[in-house]
C-alpha cells in the first residue's frame, strides 16, 4: 500500500521544493519506488529534475481537469526508483477552472487512486498558498510534511496552516495525519537558528523530525544543473541530510 505525503506551507522560501526533491531522490536511491507530483504553477520540482518546463506534456493539469490518466502522466528520471508527474504555468488556471467542478477538492485524491499501490511513496510539492490546488493534495495526501526555516519569523503562518489541517481533517480528509516538522537552513553558527530549533522542539516535541536540513551551497546549486543533491554532490552535507530524512521516514513507517 503506497503513502501520499503532502509537502506543504503557505509561507515561501522555506525549503518545501528543495525537500520534495531531495527526499524523492534520496527514497529512490534507497530502493522505495517513489513518484513525485509537481503542484505547484512555478514548476520549480519539474525543472529542478531536469525537465524543460515550456515542453508541452501530459502533467499535474490535465491530470486535474481529468483529460488523462495518471498512468498516461508519469514519466521516468534519471534517478533510479523515481518518476514524476511534471507541472508547468497552465496550472494556475486549474485554480479557476475547479471552482465550477463538484468535488472538487477531491480531483487529484481520484486521479492518483488508480496509481497508489505502485508505489513505495508519492510526494506532492505543493504550492505556497492554500488554495484549491493545495486543497487537493491535502485532501488526497495520507500524511503531511511540513518545511520550517530556522530564521525569524520561523513560526509565522503555522497557526493558520494547522487549523487548515483540522477543517481539512474534519471535512474532507479524517485520516490526514503530521508525518513531522521538518527544520531547514539550519545554520550551526547562528544563536538565531539553535533559538527557532529549541523552540520548535519544545512546542511540538515528537511531532518535530530528528533529521535538520543545514544550510548547504551544494544545496542551492544542484537545481540550476537539473539534479538532486545526491546526482550533483552525493557527499555533500545536504545529500547526508535528506539521505539522513528519508531513512527516518522508512523507518517511521516500518518499511524496513
Amino acid at each position: 500500500m503506497g503513502k501520499i505525503l503532502a509537502v506543504a506551507n503557505q509561507k515561501g522560501g522555506v525549503g518545501k521544493t528543495t525537500t520534495t526533491v531531495n527526499l524523492a531522490a534520496a527514497l529512490g536511491v534507497l530502493e522505495k519506488k517513489t513518484l513525485l507530483v509537481d503542484a505547484d504553477p512555478q514548476a520549480n520540482a519539474t525543472s529542478g529534475l531536469g525537465f524543460d518546463i515550456n515542453q508541452e506534456r501530459n502533467g499535474t493539469y490535465r491530470l486535474l481537469e481529468h483529460s488523462v490518466s495518471a498512468k498516461e502522466s508519469i514519466f521516468n528520471t534519471s534517478i533510479p526508483n523515481l518518476d514524476i508527474i511534471t507541472s508547468n504555468i497552465d496550472l494556475v488556471g486549474s485554480e479557476i477552472e475547479l471552482i465550477e467542478l463538484q468535488d472538487r477538492e477531491y480531483m487529484l485524491k481520484k486521479s492518483l487512486s488508480d496509481i497508489k499501490n505502485e508505489y513505495d511513496f508519492i510526494l506532492i510539492d505543493c504550492a505556497p498558498s492554500l488554495g484549491l490546488i493545495t486543497l487537493n493534495a491535502l485532501v488526497c495526501a495520507d500524511s503531511l510534511i511540513i518545511p520550517i526555516q530556522c530564521e525569524y519569523f520561523a513560526l509565522e503562518g503555522l497557526g493558520k496552516l494547522l487549523n487548515t489541517i483540522k477543517s481539512i481533517q474534519k471535512i474532507h480528509n479524517t485520516n490526514l495525519n503530521i508525518e513531522g516538522l521538518l527544520l531547514t537552513m539550519y545554520d550551526t553558527r547562528l544563536r538565531l537558528s539553535n533559538q527557532v530549533v529549541e523552540e520548535v522542539q519544545k512546542h511540538f516535541g515528537k511531532m518535530v523530525f530528528k533529521t535538520i536540513i543545514q544550510r548547504n551551497t551544494k544545496l542551492g546549486e544542484a537545481p540550476s544543473y537539473g539534479k538532486d543533491i545526491i546526482s550533483y554532490d552525493a557527499s555533500s552535507r545536504g545529500a547526508k541530510n535528506y539521505l539522513s530524512l528519508a531513512n527516518e521516514i522508512i523507518k517511521k513507517n516500518k518499511l524496513k
